[in-house]
């Protein structure tokens, strides 16, 4: 799985797989699904497989620590736990990752950003929410249960501080209010340094004809434009990093 690219449970017991990916019926399994058996005496033991194929009341995996070999071979159909396909939609999922998006953001679920039909980490982010909430299953995955329980959730509580708008000890939050102070310091600096010569300057310019002059070289000007230049940067600093903060606050 991690060599084609896809996240493995990264743990050693088989059963782990009965959590993985989405869950699938047995008669809509395919070749390539992962199939999990009971083994030895305890609850927690099992043997996970890549189905080959079902026929009759039999199914063909292709495993590892069969035999002491890589092979395929035959178990009951009547063994199997459960079979799981990877993916965040189960077959059996009646609404789009697009309307699962739509119905959690009017719900109160903001983390899952924009509403684009794809399941990245905010979206999973936000079903995970929904489904602790909920008392479901911590999967990121859409299925019926999460269909269900969206149609009939309420709007999820906010809790005053995040209704106020400041959340609490919000790395984000504090590293914008950071980069505003710098910007600001920044500005004043680059500021204060154009204004205190201009002001030498002007006490003592004897007429408007001198000082014109000593503006009309390209050094000068330069040295006149570079520091409000400078000033404009760390001013557009601090705009930004104040739209970044208003927006992490909403989310």
């Amino acid at each position: 799985l991690e060599k084609a690219g896809i996240r493995s449970t990264r743990k050693l017991t088989a059963r782990s797989y009965l959590d993985w990916g989405v869950p699938v019926e047995i008669a809509e399994a395919q070749p390539g699904d992962i199939a999990v058996i009971p083994r030895g005496t305890s609850s927690w033991q099992g043997h996970v497989f890549f189905i080959d194929r079902i026929e009759g009341a039999w199914v063909w995996g292709l495993g590892g620590n069969q035999s002491d070999a890589v092979n395929v071979k035959r178990y009951p159909v009547s063994k199997l736990l459960g079979v799981r396909r990877s993916g965040h939609v189960a077959a059996s999922a009646t609404l789009s990752v697009r309307e699962v998006q739509t119905r959690l953001k009017a719900l109160g679920y903001h983390e899952v950003g924009t509403v684009d039909g794809v399941v990245g980490p905010r979206t999973r982010a936000a079903i995970l929410a929904f489904r602790d909430d909920n008392d479901l299953a911590r999967v990121p995955i859409i299925d019926v249960a999460l269909s269900d329980a969206l149609d009939r959730a309420a709007p999820r509580a906010v809790a005053p501080e995040r209704a106020a708008g400041v959340p609490a000890e919000s790395r984000i939050v504090t590293a914008a209010n950071a980069q505003i102070g710098l910007g600001a310091i920044g500005a004043a600096g680059s500021v204060v340094s154009q204004i205190a010569p201009a002001i030498t300057e002007a006490e003592g310019a004897r007429d408007l004809a001198e000082r014109f002059a000593m503006l009309v070289g390209l050094q000068e000007a330069l040295a006149f434009v570079l520091p409000w230049l400078a000033a404009a940067v760390f001013l557009g600093v601090i705009v930004y990093a104040v739209k970044a903060r208003a927006a992490r606050i909403e989310d």
